[in-house]
């Protein structure tokens, strides 16, 4: 999640908050940030760069795989 969706996220739940509470709505946006970065952070994530790349590497994997089958079954056949 980029700092733009975390951003947008706290000023929503800061917006959330009862009327009665928006006095302290910037100190409470603050803190949502905080506790969504801090929770982020705790997190494995990877990036959409990083996924796709290793979603390439996967795709590429299984090729490899299924044309070493292939060979492997043809092999088999002949004896």
């Amino acid at each position: 999640m980029g700092d733009d969706s975390i951003e947008n996220l706290a000023r929503k739940l800061a917006e959330s908050v009862p009327d009665g509470m928006r006095s302290i709505a910037s100190d409470l946006e603050t803190n949502f940030r905080g506790v969504l970065r801090s929770g982020l952070s705790k997190l494995d994530l990877v990036t959409r760069e990083e996924f796709e790349v290793q979603e390439a590497v996967l795709a590429r994997t299984r090729e490899k795989l299924e044309r070493l089958e292939a060979k492997l079954e043809e092999i088999e056949e002949r004896k």
